[in-house]
């Protein structure tokens, strides 16, 4: 199974620049992206699929997981269970693992770059953050926030950056909390220590110094999941905080705001 093939990838895209590369720098970035390890992974677990997926690919990397506050996951598992993004993937695989551990299911809001990886089809929620969402995509997304399942979600969209010199989410996107109100799902939050490598902070402040607009680092997320091999994560979950909360004496983006806060204070405690 070779789902990923970047110099495929780089023929059928509309960059111009990109199709200029030399044939060698074309071969150091499917080697950087890690595309014959990822592609020997999703062939080696090929019949596995959502919930069956995570653990094995957690178990492959030998990733180990260190969760405090477990006993805070609710009984009732009709919540947003949501996190802080500092990895791009790793956060992703635990987050989900975690979720589907105590409850059995999910359903993971994620960008469609996630729904081309068939064992995580049947699980994700796709949302297409660089773009406007087509009606399906809205479509599958009310039909999921109005079940009974879990659902996981960065609230920020985009993996943390350096801000202000520290590594940090953007601004979190306020319709988890909208959606919380209106669907009546109270909000689990999670928070994960860590940060990717400085080679992806580098390239970001590159990028951003040369105004450049392609989102270069994001090529760089498979190094940095398999930069996390052999390696333990550690992770902290708090108190579900209930979806009558958010009254009308904040706006629903100054809760979102109120939530990432308490997110990130987590750390301190």
């Amino acid at each position: 199974m070779e789902l990923i093939n970047v110099e495929v990838q780089i023929k059928n895209s509309n960059s111009a620049l990109l199709k200029k590369l030399p044939r060698f720098v074309v071969r150091w970035l499917a080697k950087i992206t890690y595309q014959d390890e990822i592609n020997g992974i999703l062939t080696k677990f090929e019949d596995s699929v959502g919930v069956e997926f995570l653990p094995k690919v957690l178990k492959e990397l030998n990733i180990q997981v260190e969760i405090e506050g477990l006993e805070n996951l609710p009984e009732n598992g009709k919540c947003f269970f949501v996190a802080n993004h500092p990895f791009g993937i790793a956060d992703g695989l635990i987050l989900t693992h975690t979720v589907a551990s105590k409850y059995g299911d999910f359903r993971a809001i994620g960008n469609e770059v996630f729904v081309l990886i068939p064992q995580l089809r049947p699980v994700i929620a796709a949302v297409n953050v660089f773009g406007t969402n087509p009606k399906e995509y809205l479509q599958a997304l009310d039909n999921v926030f109005n079940s009974e399942i879990p659902i996981t979600h960065f609230p920020a969209g985009l993996v943390s950056r350096i801000r202000d010199w520290k590594v940090r989410d953007s601004k979190w996107h306020k319709s988890f909390v909208s959606k919380s109100v209106s669907c009546e799902r109270d909000i689990v939050p999670f928070y994960f220590y860590g940060r990717n490598s400085n080679l992806f902070y580098a390239v970001y402040l590159l990028r951003k110094l040369f105004r450049i607009k392609a989102t270069l680092e994001l090529a760089l997320l498979p190094h940095e999941l398999f930069n996390k091999k052999n390696k333990t994560i550690r992770l902290k979950i708090g108190n579900p905080i209930s979806h009558l909360t958010f009254d009308k004496s904040k706006s629903h983006q100054e809760w979102t705001d109120y939530v990432q806060g308490l997110v990130y204070g987590m750390k301190q405690q």
